[in-house]
């Protein structure tokens, strides 16, 4: 039984070879890599969105740049056990640019297609603000006489 990812997957971002390469054609160490990145990711989420949607969706269902997110940092984890770094520039870039995406989900900067802990978003909230509070006070008088 297959999980989030597919083999088909990892096209976008390896070649089947590399791909064989990097997991030392071993599916125990492939599915430990991404198990650590989809907690990776929902460590992220988690706060503002339903993870145990997200994570369970498949096929056609499931948001194309959380799957792209997951193959990258599932690669830097299969990297990073390579003897002599082996591709590493790569991986560590694609591995970036993904924690930067999350980042900026997680601060509320990007908002993207998922489903949030709440469940519909109203007709009224667009959903930047889902899970959020706002609170503040009055600016501090000092009314000496």
């Amino acid at each position: 039984m297959e999980g989030f990812i597919y083999d088909a997957d990892y096209a976008t971002v390896i070649g089947d070879i590399a791909l064989r390469v990097v997991s030392q054609c071993n599916a125990d160490v492939r599915r430990c890599a991404e198990d650590a990145a989809q907690e990776e990711i929902s460590g992220y989420l988690r706060d503002r969105y339903d993870v145990a949607a997200i994570f369970g969706a498949r096929d056609g269902e499931r948001n194309s740049l959380i799957v792209m997110y997951l193959c990258d940092i599932a690669l830097w984890n299969m990297a990073a056990t390579l003897p002599q770094k082996m591709g590493m520039e790569i991986r560590q870039e694609r591995y970036e640019r993904a924690l930067s995406w999350l980042e900026k989900v997680q601060s509320g900067v990007i908002v993207p297609d998922l489903p949030t802990l709440g469940g519909a978003v109203s007709d009224t909230d667009d959903g930047s603000n889902a899970g959020m509070i706002k609170y503040g006070s009055m600016k501090r008088q000092d009314n000496v006489w």
